[in-house]
Protein backbone atom coordinates (compact mmCIF):
# COMPACT_ATOMS: atom_id res chain seq x y z
CA UNK A 1 0.00 0.00 0.00
CA UNK A 2 1.18 3.70 -0.44
CA UNK A 3 0.61 6.09 2.09
CA UNK A 4 0.40 9.95 1.55
CA UNK A 5 -0.40 12.89 3.91
CA UNK A 6 -0.61 16.29 2.38
CA UNK A 7 -1.82 19.60 3.86
CA UNK A 8 -5.24 21.40 3.28
CA UNK A 9 -6.35 24.80 4.18
CA UNK A 10 -9.46 25.72 4.42
CA UNK A 11 -10.76 29.46 5.19
CA UNK A 12 -13.41 30.13 7.66
CA UNK A 13 -16.60 32.01 7.06
CA UNK A 14 -15.21 34.59 10.28
CA UNK A 15 -13.42 34.67 12.82
CA UNK A 16 -13.00 31.77 15.32
CA UNK A 17 -12.17 32.82 18.93
CA UNK A 18 -11.48 30.79 21.57
CA UNK A 19 -10.35 31.41 25.26
CA UNK A 20 -6.58 30.38 23.90
CA UNK A 21 -6.54 32.93 20.69
CA UNK A 22 -8.10 33.34 17.03
CA UNK A 23 -8.09 31.82 13.90
CA UNK A 24 -9.13 32.36 10.25
CA UNK A 25 -8.93 29.22 8.70
CA UNK A 26 -8.46 25.39 9.63
CA UNK A 27 -5.36 23.93 8.25
CA UNK A 28 -5.70 20.29 8.48
CA UNK A 29 -3.52 16.89 7.45
CA UNK A 30 -5.00 14.63 4.78
CA UNK A 31 -3.93 10.90 4.65
CA UNK A 32 -4.41 9.16 1.81
CA UNK A 33 -3.90 5.43 1.76
CA UNK A 34 -3.80 2.91 -1.72
CA UNK A 35 -3.59 -0.25 -2.30
CA UNK A 36 -3.59 0.26 -6.12
CA UNK A 37 -7.68 -0.54 -6.66
CA UNK A 38 -8.71 1.46 -3.68
CA UNK A 39 -7.93 4.42 -1.60
CA UNK A 40 -9.40 5.33 1.64
CA UNK A 41 -8.84 8.61 2.98
CA UNK A 42 -8.87 10.50 6.40
CA UNK A 43 -8.44 14.08 7.95
CA UNK A 44 -6.91 15.21 11.30
CA UNK A 45 -6.28 18.80 12.87
CA UNK A 46 -3.00 19.12 14.73
CA UNK A 47 -3.70 20.88 17.77
CA UNK A 48 -0.95 22.67 19.73
CA UNK A 49 -3.09 22.35 23.17
CA UNK A 50 -1.33 19.01 22.90
CA UNK A 51 2.13 19.81 21.64
CA UNK A 52 1.25 19.25 18.01
CA UNK A 53 2.25 20.81 14.91
CA UNK A 54 1.47 20.45 11.34
CA UNK A 55 4.98 19.43 11.27
CA UNK A 56 5.43 17.17 14.06
CA UNK A 57 2.56 15.40 12.81
CA UNK A 58 2.98 14.82 9.44
CA UNK A 59 6.46 13.29 10.55
CA UNK A 60 4.65 10.86 13.20
CA UNK A 61 2.63 9.81 9.38
CA UNK A 62 5.38 9.71 7.50
CA UNK A 63 7.77 7.45 9.46
CA UNK A 64 5.06 4.53 9.63
CA UNK A 65 6.55 1.65 7.69
CA UNK A 66 5.09 -1.59 5.76
CA UNK A 67 1.25 -1.38 5.57
CA UNK A 68 0.11 -0.82 9.45
CA UNK A 69 -3.27 -2.01 10.45
CA UNK A 70 -5.52 -0.82 12.89
CA UNK A 71 -4.47 -2.87 15.73
CA UNK A 72 -0.78 -2.34 15.08
CA UNK A 73 -1.33 1.64 15.04
CA UNK A 74 -2.13 1.24 18.81
CA UNK A 75 1.98 0.24 19.26
CA UNK A 76 3.37 2.86 16.33
CA UNK A 77 1.82 6.24 17.00
CA UNK A 78 0.09 7.43 20.47
CA UNK A 79 -3.37 8.76 20.98
CA UNK A 80 -3.75 12.23 18.93
CA UNK A 81 -3.71 13.60 15.50
CA UNK A 82 -1.54 11.70 13.08
CA UNK A 83 -3.39 8.06 14.48
CA UNK A 84 -6.98 9.65 14.08
CA UNK A 85 -5.91 10.73 10.40
CA UNK A 86 -4.77 6.98 9.35
CA UNK A 87 -7.19 4.85 11.45
CA UNK A 88 -10.03 7.06 9.79
CA UNK A 89 -8.09 6.44 6.55
CA UNK A 90 -7.71 2.32 7.06
CA UNK A 91 -11.64 2.01 7.91
CA UNK A 92 -12.45 3.79 4.61
CA UNK A 93 -10.00 1.55 2.91
CA UNK A 94 -11.44 -1.49 4.29
CA UNK A 95 -15.24 -0.38 3.21
CA UNK A 96 -14.30 0.46 -0.48
CA UNK A 97 -12.16 -3.00 -0.63
CA UNK A 98 -15.18 -5.09 0.73
CA UNK A 99 -18.26 -3.04 -0.62
CA UNK A 100 -19.19 -2.12 2.69
CA UNK A 101 -20.20 1.01 4.87
CA UNK A 102 -18.40 1.48 7.69
CA UNK A 103 -20.84 1.13 10.27
CA UNK A 104 -21.35 -2.50 9.21
CA UNK A 105 -17.83 -3.50 9.26
CA UNK A 106 -17.90 -1.82 12.72
CA UNK A 107 -21.08 -4.14 13.64
CA UNK A 108 -23.08 -1.16 14.52
CA UNK A 109 -26.91 0.12 13.86
CA UNK A 110 -26.97 2.33 10.45
CA UNK A 111 -27.07 6.12 11.41
CA UNK A 112 -29.35 8.63 11.94
CA UNK A 113 -29.37 12.32 11.74
CA UNK A 114 -28.01 13.76 14.92
CA UNK A 115 -28.89 17.68 16.33
CA UNK A 116 -25.55 19.43 16.40
CA UNK A 117 -24.85 22.68 18.40
CA UNK A 118 -23.61 25.61 16.74
CA UNK A 119 -20.33 27.21 18.12
CA UNK A 120 -20.70 31.28 18.79
CA UNK A 121 -16.60 32.14 19.50
CA UNK A 122 -15.58 34.39 22.31
CA UNK A 123 -16.35 37.87 21.57
CA UNK A 124 -17.91 40.80 23.14
CA UNK A 125 -21.64 40.81 24.46
CA UNK A 126 -22.74 42.79 21.74
CA UNK A 127 -21.44 40.27 19.18
CA UNK A 128 -22.40 37.59 20.75
CA UNK A 129 -25.77 38.69 20.92
CA UNK A 130 -25.66 39.61 17.74
CA UNK A 131 -24.69 36.05 16.48
CA UNK A 132 -27.22 34.46 19.04
CA UNK A 133 -29.87 36.27 17.34
CA UNK A 134 -28.93 35.12 14.08
CA UNK A 135 -28.65 31.62 15.14
CA UNK A 136 -31.73 31.76 17.28
CA UNK A 137 -33.87 29.16 15.20
CA UNK A 138 -30.90 26.70 16.26
CA UNK A 139 -32.20 23.95 19.05
CA UNK A 140 -28.49 23.94 20.32
CA UNK A 141 -25.30 26.89 20.89
CA UNK A 142 -22.20 26.19 22.12
CA UNK A 143 -20.91 29.30 23.28
CA UNK A 144 -16.87 30.24 24.08
CA UNK A 145 -16.18 31.97 27.28
CA UNK A 146 -13.09 31.17 29.26
CA UNK A 147 -12.31 35.30 31.15
CA UNK A 148 -12.95 35.85 34.85
CA UNK A 149 -15.47 38.51 33.03
CA UNK A 150 -17.89 36.57 31.62
CA UNK A 151 -21.30 37.22 32.46
CA UNK A 152 -22.01 39.86 30.19
CA UNK A 153 -21.65 37.73 27.52
CA UNK A 154 -24.26 35.04 29.07
CA UNK A 155 -26.51 37.26 29.49
CA UNK A 156 -25.70 38.72 25.95
CA UNK A 157 -26.61 35.27 24.28
CA UNK A 158 -29.46 34.18 26.24
CA UNK A 159 -31.64 37.60 25.44
CA UNK A 160 -30.18 37.11 21.66
CA UNK A 161 -31.58 33.35 21.48
CA UNK A 162 -34.35 33.25 24.45
CA UNK A 163 -35.63 29.59 23.62
CA UNK A 164 -32.17 27.75 22.50
CA UNK A 165 -30.44 25.26 25.06
CA UNK A 166 -27.20 26.64 25.39
CA UNK A 167 -23.87 24.78 26.42
CA UNK A 168 -21.13 26.58 27.85
CA UNK A 169 -17.32 25.98 26.41
CA UNK A 170 -14.87 27.47 28.57
CA UNK A 171 -11.45 25.92 27.58
CA UNK A 172 -10.10 25.62 30.85
CA UNK A 173 -10.21 29.72 31.09
CA UNK A 174 -12.09 29.59 34.51
CA UNK A 175 -10.25 29.46 37.96
CA UNK A 176 -12.54 27.07 40.72
CA UNK A 177 -13.58 30.80 42.52
CA UNK A 178 -14.84 32.21 38.81
CA UNK A 179 -17.04 28.66 38.14
CA UNK A 180 -18.22 28.33 41.92
CA UNK A 181 -19.55 32.28 41.01
CA UNK A 182 -20.82 31.27 37.99
CA UNK A 183 -22.10 28.14 38.76
CA UNK A 184 -25.62 29.51 39.99
CA UNK A 185 -26.10 31.96 37.05
CA UNK A 186 -25.55 29.35 34.62
CA UNK A 187 -28.17 27.38 36.52
CA UNK A 188 -30.50 30.76 36.28
CA UNK A 189 -29.84 31.24 32.41
CA UNK A 190 -30.58 27.69 31.50
CA UNK A 191 -26.97 26.37 30.76
CA UNK A 192 -27.57 22.71 30.22
CA UNK A 193 -23.24 21.76 29.93
CA UNK A 194 -20.02 23.19 31.28
CA UNK A 195 -17.21 21.99 29.40
CA UNK A 196 -13.75 22.24 31.13
CA UNK A 197 -14.39 25.20 33.33
CA UNK A 198 -10.91 24.16 34.74
CA UNK A 199 -7.23 23.87 33.33
CA UNK A 200 -6.64 19.58 32.99
CA UNK A 201 -3.70 20.16 35.50
CA UNK A 202 -5.92 21.92 38.01
CA UNK A 203 -9.16 20.02 37.60
CA UNK A 204 -9.16 18.15 40.99
CA UNK A 205 -10.34 21.25 42.23
CA UNK A 206 -13.83 19.95 40.90
CA UNK A 207 -13.98 17.17 43.41
CA UNK A 208 -16.51 17.59 46.40
CA UNK A 209 -17.67 20.89 44.47
CA UNK A 210 -20.98 21.44 43.92
CA UNK A 211 -22.38 20.91 40.03
CA UNK A 212 -25.93 22.16 39.69
CA UNK A 213 -25.01 21.71 35.96
CA UNK A 214 -23.63 18.93 34.11
CA UNK A 215 -19.83 19.27 34.01
CA UNK A 216 -17.85 17.64 30.75
CA UNK A 217 -14.44 16.64 30.41
CA UNK A 218 -12.73 17.72 26.97
CA UNK A 219 -9.15 18.88 27.92
CA UNK A 220 -9.24 16.45 30.55
CA UNK A 221 -9.85 13.50 28.06
CA UNK A 222 -8.62 11.47 25.69
CA UNK A 223 -8.81 8.11 25.26
CA UNK A 224 -9.61 5.17 27.58
CA UNK A 225 -6.43 5.72 30.05
CA UNK A 226 -8.16 8.91 30.94
CA UNK A 227 -11.39 7.64 32.88
CA UNK A 228 -10.00 6.89 36.08
CA UNK A 229 -8.73 10.49 36.67
CA UNK A 230 -12.49 11.38 35.93
CA UNK A 231 -14.46 9.79 38.64
CA UNK A 232 -16.08 12.69 41.04
CA UNK A 233 -14.89 15.48 39.02
CA UNK A 234 -17.10 15.09 35.42
CA UNK A 235 -20.43 14.23 34.36
CA UNK A 236 -19.63 13.59 30.88
CA UNK A 237 -16.76 13.34 28.57
CA UNK A 238 -16.02 15.09 25.33
CA UNK A 239 -14.98 12.31 22.46
CA UNK A 240 -12.83 13.82 19.74
CA UNK A 241 -11.39 11.94 17.27
CA UNK A 242 -8.33 13.80 17.26
CA UNK A 243 -7.80 13.16 21.11
CA UNK A 244 -8.69 9.71 20.96
CA UNK A 245 -6.50 8.65 17.77
CA UNK A 246 -9.50 7.80 15.49
CA UNK A 247 -12.78 5.85 15.26
CA UNK A 248 -11.25 2.64 16.63
CA UNK A 249 -10.72 4.15 20.27
CA UNK A 250 -13.38 6.77 20.04
CA UNK A 251 -15.62 3.49 19.88
CA UNK A 252 -14.13 1.86 22.59
CA UNK A 253 -14.26 5.06 24.70
CA UNK A 254 -17.67 5.67 24.42
CA UNK A 255 -18.53 1.92 25.17
CA UNK A 256 -16.17 2.49 28.41
CA UNK A 257 -17.56 5.65 29.15
CA UNK A 258 -21.23 4.59 29.56
CA UNK A 259 -19.98 1.24 31.23
CA UNK A 260 -18.72 3.93 33.99
CA UNK A 261 -21.71 5.94 34.31
CA UNK A 262 -20.56 9.17 32.45
CA UNK A 263 -22.81 10.88 29.80
CA UNK A 264 -20.94 11.27 26.45
CA UNK A 265 -20.54 14.26 24.26
CA UNK A 266 -19.19 13.54 20.86
CA UNK A 267 -17.25 16.79 19.70
CA UNK A 268 -14.43 18.01 16.95
CA UNK A 269 -11.72 20.33 15.86
CA UNK A 270 -12.64 22.97 13.41
CA UNK A 271 -11.89 20.94 10.22
CA UNK A 272 -13.85 19.56 7.22
CA UNK A 273 -16.64 17.49 6.03
CA UNK A 274 -14.43 14.40 6.17
CA UNK A 275 -13.22 15.03 9.70
CA UNK A 276 -16.76 14.90 11.00
CA UNK A 277 -17.92 12.21 8.63
CA UNK A 278 -16.69 9.11 11.22
CA UNK A 279 -17.22 10.73 14.52
CA UNK A 280 -21.21 10.80 13.24
CA UNK A 281 -20.75 6.86 13.75
CA UNK A 282 -19.67 7.91 16.83
CA UNK A 283 -22.21 10.50 18.05
CA UNK A 284 -25.09 8.11 17.49
CA UNK A 285 -27.21 8.19 20.49
CA UNK A 286 -25.05 10.62 22.61
CA UNK A 287 -26.06 13.06 25.00
CA UNK A 288 -24.72 15.86 23.17
CA UNK A 289 -23.51 16.36 19.54
CA UNK A 290 -20.70 19.02 18.47
CA UNK A 291 -20.19 18.51 14.75
CA UNK A 292 -20.64 21.79 13.34
CA UNK A 293 -17.07 22.23 12.01
CA UNK A 294 -18.09 22.36 8.71
CA UNK A 295 -20.60 24.77 9.75
CA UNK A 296 -18.07 27.20 10.32
CA UNK A 297 -16.79 27.29 7.12
CA UNK A 298 -16.03 28.92 3.89
CA UNK A 299 -15.40 26.34 2.02
CA UNK A 300 -15.36 22.57 2.61
CA UNK A 301 -14.97 19.43 0.90
CA UNK A 302 -16.62 17.76 -2.29
CA UNK A 303 -19.90 15.36 -1.45
CA UNK A 304 -19.88 17.31 1.81
CA UNK A 305 -21.70 16.20 4.57
CA UNK A 306 -25.58 17.48 4.91
CA UNK A 307 -26.63 19.20 7.72
CA UNK A 308 -30.80 20.86 7.87
CA UNK A 309 -33.39 21.01 10.37
CA UNK A 310 -32.55 17.09 11.52
CA UNK A 311 -29.34 17.70 12.08
CA UNK A 312 -26.24 16.28 10.88
CA UNK A 313 -26.80 13.92 8.57
CA UNK A 314 -24.14 10.46 8.11
CA UNK A 315 -21.52 10.92 5.60
CA UNK A 316 -22.57 9.75 1.55
CA UNK A 317 -20.26 6.81 0.63
CA UNK A 318 -18.63 9.64 -2.17
CA UNK A 319 -17.25 11.70 1.07
CA UNK A 320 -16.00 8.79 3.65
CA UNK A 321 -16.79 5.30 4.77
Amino acid sequence: MRLEVSRDVFKLAQVFTISRGSRTEAQVLTVRIDDGAHQGWGECVPYARYGETLESVTAQIEALAGDPSREALYDLLPAGAARNAVDCALWDLAAKQQGKRVWELAGLAAPKPMVTAYTLSLDTPEAMQTQAAKNAFRPLLKIKLGTPDDMPRLEAVRAGAPNATIIVDANEGWSAEVYADLAPHLVRLGVTLVEQPLPAGEDDALLGMARPVPVCADESCHDRDSLAKLKGKYDVINIKLDKTGGLTEALALRDAARAEGFGVMVGCMVGSSLAMAPAVLVAQGAEVVDLDGPLLLAEDRENPLTFDGAGVHPPAKELWG
